[in-house]
């Protein structure tokens, strides 16, 4: 099938390429010249795993294609709708100035009968709004939502095969069944491997996904929450969460006490979310998630206050290794970053600050070119007063504890994400401190 991918950030270009990879005929479409120009050689303008190969792959095979203009899209079945809804400055609310004006320009483009698909994370009411502009254009395109459950550093599989596929669609029953139909074409490799599908329509699509991440979101500030309890009772946050993890109802998974969540979806979607439901007048039924995002902000704090406390009282001209950039590991997005939250304050405080991480450095560098880099560990880790480790990427997690011991000035290791292994730190001489743990 012919698609056109309107936006090509993180999102858009993932889609994009996965589609080619999946056999579709793919334009990507972004007013971002450098970005298209790198794009189209193939090349990945962020580090995302498998993505420079099914880049590679679809442009050589000529299946993907990018363009700055618009009306390369002509002629494409099916839109997709993927640029960015960022916060509003000065207000929790999402910014749809983007995703309006994408389909505002693509409409000269479309056919009747076109299928425009919304992919960017909404607040609930958006796809009725779009909705009503696409009718009053007279194209008689129609619109569907197919929210996306992408996670950074998985994004490609999660494309290709993913977890669960959610279409909402147009009331009217002859539309529905035409968007369904191409949208089973789309994802039909998926399906046939037995994908859930749920159809629904626009409202309960628009709010899977931003009901998804407050769901996480919350479940990782409540193990915050529980570890603020520890940290002041002598109990272990970790074996509590081992522990209410092993109920089924509960389950393990995002229940890491540590630093907490960042990136450039849960923090601004809980946000939007609150925003949206003010508007609806119905404020007070997720009036918790504000207090969901004020723990999560405690937790940077309190990593940048253990190390001050372990440090006598004071950073001030002394070296602190900081491991770690990224929000998450197996990525270079640094947007909310906790880790580089924690860089910054500590930075502030008067410390010296060196910081590492496998790929976010040239990130974090434009953002903030007051800190110090490290292509390598040993370089950050040397002469260190303290170590503190954000961001729990492979080579960080496991840290030999007698190697760094021999480097660092003093052995001091601050475990804002809990994965270091704390008997080998602290029989290697090592003063250690994590959150929520004894």
């Amino acid at each position: 099938m012919k698609l056109s991918v309107i936006g090509c950030g993180y999102l858009g270009a993932v889609h994009a390429a996965a589609m080619a990879e999946l056999g579709h005929d793919v334009i990507g479409i972004d007013i971002d010249q450098a970005r298209i120009d790198e794009l189209s050689l193939g090349r990945a303008p962020f580090f995302e795993p498998g993505l420079p190969e099914i880049l590679t792959s679809a442009t050589a095979s000529g299946r993907l294609r990018f363009s700055t203009r618009m009306a390369d899209a002509a002629g494409a079945d099916v839109h997709f709708i993927a640029v960015g809804t960022p916060q509003k400055k000065g207000s929790y609310a999402a910014d749809l100035t983007y995703v309006n004006g994408a389909v505002r320009d693509l409409i000269p483009f479309l056919r009747d009968g076109d299928l425009v698909v919304g992919k960017s994370t909404v607040p609930v009411g958006t796809a009725e709004t779009l909705a009503a502009m696409l009718d009053a254009s007279g194209t008689k395109a129609i619109l569907a939502w197919n929210p996306e459950f992408l996670r950074e550093g998985f994004a490609v599989k999660d494309t290709i095969s993913p977890d669960r596929l959610v279409y909402g669609l147009p009331a009217s029953q002859s539309d529905a069944a035409s968007a369904k139909s191409r949208l089973d074409d789309i994802y039909s490799a998926a399906l046939d491997a037995g994908t859930p599908l749920i159809v629904t329509d626009y409202a309960t699509a628009e709010l899977v996904k931003v009901s998804a991440n407050a769901f996480l979101a919350t479940k990782i500030s409540f193990i915050n929450a529980m570890a603020e309890i520890a940290e002041v009772t002598g109990a272990d946050v970790t074996q509590l969460a081992d522990a209410i993890g092993l109920d089924a109802r509960i389950g393990r998974r995002f229940l890491g006490a540590g630093v907490g969540f960042g990136g450039g979806c849960l923090p601004k979607d809980i946000r939007a979310f609150t925003a949206r439901a003010e508007e609806l007048g119905r404020g007070e039924s997720v009036a918790f998630l504000k207090e969901v995002d004020a723990i999560n902000l405690r937790r940077r704090q309190r990593v940048v206050d253990l190390t001050v406390e372990s440090l006598g009282g004071t950073v001030f001209g002394r070296k602190v290794a900081v491991l770690g950039l990224a929000f998450k590991p197996y990525s270079d997005d640094i947007r909310d970053s906790p880790a580089l939250d924690v860089a910054v304050q500590l930075r502030g405080l008067g410390a010296r600050v060196v910081a590492t991480d496998p790929h976010a450095i040239a990130n974090a560098r434009k953002a903030h070119p007051q800190l110090e880099y490290a292509e390598k560990l040993e370089d950050a880790l040397t002469d260190a007063d303290a170590v503190v480790l954000v961001t729990e990427w492979e080579q960080f997690r496991r840290l030999d504890a007698t190697w760094a011991g021999e480097l660092v000035a003093n052995r001091i290791v601050i475990d804002g994400r809990n994965c270091l292994d704390t008997a080998e730190f602290r029989a290697a001489g090592w003063t250690y401190r994590g959150l929520g743990r004894p």
